[in-house]
């Protein structure tokens, strides 16, 4: 068993009065964190499965005497797979305005209807967390940093996804199964896809741009989409945990891009799994751009789950000077360039330096990646 870094954040809040919402993508492991926590529990537990018909047909009108009858003397109320449920924000703020000392734990895999229906009903009656695939500081806890770090580059081609990590072997044939059969789902159960071949086309093409920044038009032309369409898509897709965006950052220069975005995938693996390509780093062309999305995908990891709260973004001008990832807190400014390979000579741009002298400037590499991410 992994301990996840989640788990003690959770336990800390088990004996408020707020619900605790667990968000993220498929085959994360949300329902294997939550059984931990009921066996770590002292409370009676009560189990609501989202998947269940039965589940849903009972919640689909509820009322608090309902309600009442159903939980019983139960003091833990755990809702798997809660994004299924028709009603589940009101059903959830009627067990918390009129059920005392029942403590509320829901989990769900989509962004859609669990954000849409549970943030209005729930506002200030919520611990909202983010659960994402194994991180690289969870898995040095579990083996060790040796051990880890002997890893890397299997990491980078195969990601960090549970089944992935615990199926030694088989993480091909993993990986494209979970993009096959769980990676659009939420979006075509909710959202009504009209053009589902080139929703996995836009994925596709993202999937070769990771690092770079994006055209919304460009990707149009490729998919066949307008840019509004586009638009749209990549919405759905950071709704449904598969990407996520980072802004350009500009305050001083006028020639620095302002409006821009670059796109990252939750896991490397699974972004391997949808261009179907597995070949080791010495054969691939890509190794910065996978090295880049690893190492700002478990940055964000290492943020959210240390409580960190930080503006994250690139920087780049018209004339191409860039660098790769900036984040900025507390008044300062933090820019970071990363290098798969350790002896490479780096610059930062004059420009940068002369627009931001009190900024910090660090290059992150195999070498001293450790410390940046756990």
């Amino acid at each position: 068993m992994i301990k996840r870094q989640l788990l003690n954040r959770i336990l800390e809040r088990l004996f408020d009065k707020k619900v605790i919402i667990v968000l993220g993508p498929r085959q994360t492991g949300k329902t294997t964190l939550l059984k931990e926590i009921v066996l770590l529990s002292t409370n009676e537990t009560l189990w609501w499965n989202g998947d269940e018909t039965d589940i849903r047909q009972i919640l689909r009108n509820p009322n608090s005497t309902l309600l009442k009858s159903l939980i019983g003397k139960h003091k833990l109320l755990i809702i798997d797979e809660a994004q299924r449920i028709e009603n589940i924000g009101l059903c959830i703020k009627l067990i918390y305005d009129n059920i005392e000392g029942v403590k509320v734990i829901a989990s769900g895999s989509s962004a859609f209807e669990l954000a849409n229906k549970i943030n209005e009903p729930l506002t200030g009656r919520k611990w909202e967390y983010f659960l994402y695939p194994i991180s690289y500081k969870e898995m040095v806890d579990h083996h060790g940093l040796i051990e880890e770090n002997r890893l890397l580059q299997h990491r980078l081609i195969y990601g960090y996804y549970p089944d992935v990590i615990n199926n030694y072997g088989d993480e091909q044939a993993i990986l494209q199964q979970l993009s096959d059969s769980y990676l659009y789902k939420d979006i075509l159960t909710w959202e009504k896809v009209q053009k589902p071949d080139r929703l996995e086309a836009l994925v596709q093409a993202l999937a070769f741009q990771i690092g770079n920044e994006v055209s919304y038009y460009e990707l149009g032309k490729i998919t066949g989409l307008d840019k509004e369409t586009v638009e749209r898509y990549i919405i759905l897709l950071e709704k449904a945990f598969i990407i996520f965006r980072l802004r350009s950052f500009s305050r001083n220069l006028r020639t620095e891009l302002k409006k821009s975005r670059k796109i990252f995938f939750y896991d490397n693996g699974l972004r391997n799994a949808v261009i179907r390509q597995f070949n080791p780093l010495g054969l691939r062309n890509d190794v910065g751009a996978l090295w880049e999305n690893f190492i700002i995908s478990e940055r964000m990891k290492y943020l959210e789950y240390n409580k960190i709260y930080t503006n994250r973004y690139f920087w780049r001008t018209h004339s191409q000077q860039e660098i790769d990832y900036l984040e900025e807190r507390d008044g300062k400014l933090l820019a970071f360039e990363f290098k798969w390979k350790s002896k490479s000579k780096v610059k930062l741009p004059k420009s940068f330096i002369q627009a931001y002298p009190e900024s910090e400037q660090r290059v992150i590499t195999p070498d001293n990646f450790s410390r940046f991410i756990s």
